[in-house]
C-alpha cells in the first residue's frame, strides 16, 4: 500500500450538494453537523485560520524571497537528443513532445549546446544558446527563434 493508493472509506465523504438539515431522515437532520450551540454552530462564526484576534499564523511565519509572476520555466534540451531525428527534418516542440525528448514543454524550449549534431536540421525552438546555433548551421542546419 502506497500513499497515492490510499481512498476514503466508502460512503464516509458526503458530496458537495449534500443538503443538510432537512431532517431526522436525511442523517444530518437538527442541527445540521454544527453540533450544539457554541460559536461555531451560529451564523458569522469566524473564517478558517481566525485565531481570536491573535496575530494568525500564516502572518507570524516569515516571508522569504518573491515570487515573480511573469516568470517563465523553460525546458533545456541538449544537441545530442535532436540526433534521434531523420537528416532534413523540421524539428519543433510538436515534434519533440511525439519523439518523447520533452514530456510537458511548459513555457518555452531552449536548444543548448552541449553535444554533437551531425543531421541537417531546421530546428524551431524558443530559444537557442550561442554554441547551439553555431553548431547547427555548422552541420548545414537552421535555427529558427519561434
Amino acid at each position: 500500500m502506497e500513499l497515492s493508493n490510499l481512498s476514503p472509506a466508502e460512503g464516509s465523504v458526503k458530496s458537495d450538494n449534500f443538503r443538510r438539515g432537512r431532517g431526522h431522515g436525511s442523517g444530518n437532520g437538527k442541527t445540521a453537523g454544527k453540533g450544539h450551540k457554541g460559536q461555531k454552530a451560529r451564523s458569522g462564526a469566524p473564517r478558517p485560520g481566525f485565531e481570536g484576534g491573535q496575530m494568525p499564523l500564516y502572518r507570524r511565519i516569515p516571508k522569504r524571497g518573491f515570487n515573480c509572476p511573469s516568470h517563465k520555466e523553460i525546458v533545456g534540451i541538449n544537441l545530442s537528443a535532436l540526433d534521434r531525428f531523420e537528416d532534413g527534418a523540421v524539428v519543433d516542440v510538436d515534434a519533440l513532445v511525439e519523439s518523447g525528448v520533452v514530456r510537458n514543454p511548459k513555457d518555452g524550449v531552449k536548444i543548448l549546446g552541449n553535444g554533437d549534431i551531425t543531421k541537417k536540421l531546421t530546428v524551431k525552438a524558443n530559444a537557442f544558446s550561442a554554441s547551439a546555433k553555431e553548431k547547427i548551421e555548422a552541420a548545414g542546419g537552421t535555427a529558427e527563434v519561434i
